[in-house]
């Protein structure tokens, strides 16, 4: 299996419902440093996994939509925590949805997993993981 990964961060601000969260039910905010990596069963015909500019381009994208906002006012969360799990998966169906359209070059939509971690902090991260090309809801 080869991979190709990229990354960037994003600075947001939320709150937590629920006693488990502690003081991080209170307004706070947190930088999360993205790792977003593309695996591929064999290579395309010019040797790469994916475009790696189109994959930074387009994770680049999809961090700015939510990039220095306070995802309590953010539609796409409305309802539930937004909890470093949950925006990995949002991060995951986001460029799961890229790919499979195409704007990652034709190839890209040859991908078959893409992981999506969120680095908390040198200490602590979570992720997601599945088959970009399966809707996921």
């Amino acid at each position: 299996m080869f991979s190709m990964c990229v990354r960037d961060h994003v600075m947001i601000a939320h709150s937590f419902t629920g006693e488990v969260f502690g003081p991080a039910q209170r307004l706070h905010g947190a930088t999360y440093v993205v790792d977003a990596t593309f695996f591929r069963e064999s290579l395309d015909e010019d040797g790469i996994v994916a475009d790696i500019g189109l994959a930074m381009q387009s994770l680049k994208e999809v961090l700015a939509a939510v990039n220095f906002r306070n995802l309590d006012e953010v539609a796409t969360f409305s309802g539930r925590n937004s909890t470093t799990e949950v925006v990995a998966a949002w991060v995951f169906d986001e460029l799961a949805q890229r790919l499979r359209a195409g704007q990652l070059g034709e190839s890209a939509r040859e991908v078959c997993r893409l992981h999506i971690k969120l680095h908390e902090s040198h200490v602590a991260w979570a992720a997601f993981e599945s088959d970009p090309r399966v809707l996921r809801k």
